[in-house]
This record gives C-alpha cells, structure tokens and sequence, in this order.
C-alpha cells in the first residue's frame, strides 16, 4: 500500500491481519477515552469484530507499520447511499497513533491513504466523527482540509444492559 513522504519514508501501511488485533486495540485503548472503554484484557470480542470487517469488502482496516511495529490505525468504510444523486461516501474511524508516533506524520499518512482509497473505490466524500473532547484531533482534521459542517448525534444502544 505504499510509503510516505518526508521524514516517514520508513512507515508502511498494509491491510490488517488477524496478528495484528492485540496491537490495534493497544491503540485504542491508549488515551483517556479509550482507556475508559476499551479491554485489551478480552481480545476475544475484537477478533470476533476483526473476522467480521475481514469479511466484508465495503470495510477496510489497516495498520501503519515501522520497522515491524504497529505504530497506526484506521477503519474505512464505504457506504453506498441515494443520496447526492447515488453517492458512496467514505467513514473514517478510529484513526490512532501510537503515543511515540503523535505529531510524526503517521495520522497524516494514514488519512491521507483513506482518502485516496476512498477515492479509488468510487467515494464522492469523505466523513469522520471527533468526540468533542479532541480538541487537538479537530485542528489536526482541519489542517487536512475536513470542514465541521454537521453536528453529530449518537445513540448508545449498550446503556441499561
């Protein structure tokens, strides 16, 4: 899936396997929210998930990689639509880098690569949710050129269980 540019030359962005899942939910769980909601100590739910996005071509989970470290991730979905005159569009998700890696390039990298592959699977946009308590991650997606134009509800289907 290629290198980058200045100064990442070494980083590498492949597809997910399923060696990887300790490693991505490592990411995940590695900030103050994530570390509220994530369990690397049960990987058996995310390998559960990980078969089911392997599975289905409209998903796309992929790691960066240095020097045969996972130091990146994110999820790329591809949603047909109607809407926009029969649009796909591209959804973003769980974009992290590992704390050593923050402000190195590899989020740059990596989102630059969703975009483009979105691109080449036909996407008409690109989309992405921030909670609002990454205030850092909203100027590094501005930098990249996303624009806040909607505000974003969610429903947690997991409350009262």
């Amino acid at each position: 899936m290629g290198t980058g540019g200045h100064g990442v030359a070494e980083l590498r962005i492949r597809r997910a396997a399923g060696a990887d899942v300790p490693a991505i939910v490592a990411l995940l769980a590695d900030d103050p929210l994530g570390a509220g909601r994530e369990s690397p100590d049960d990987l058996a739910p995310y390998r559960a998930a990980f078969a089911a996005l392997d599975a289905d071509p409209n998903q796309v989970l992929v790691v960066a990689e240095r020097a045969g470290r996972v130091v990146g991730t994110l999820q790329l979905t591809v949603l047909p639509g109607l809407a926009r005159r029969g649009a796909a569009r591209g959804q973003i998700e769980a974009v992290r880098a590992a704390r050593d890696e923050r402000g190195g390039g590899v989020g740059a990298m990596l989102m630059r690569w969703a975009i483009d592959e979105a691109r080449r699977r036909g996407c008409r946009l690109v989309q992405l949710t921030s909670d609002v308590a990454r205030p850092d991650a909203h100027r590094f997606y501005e930098r990249l050129g996303f624009a806040a134009t909607h505000v974003g509800f969610k429903l947690n289907l997991d409350a009262g269980r």
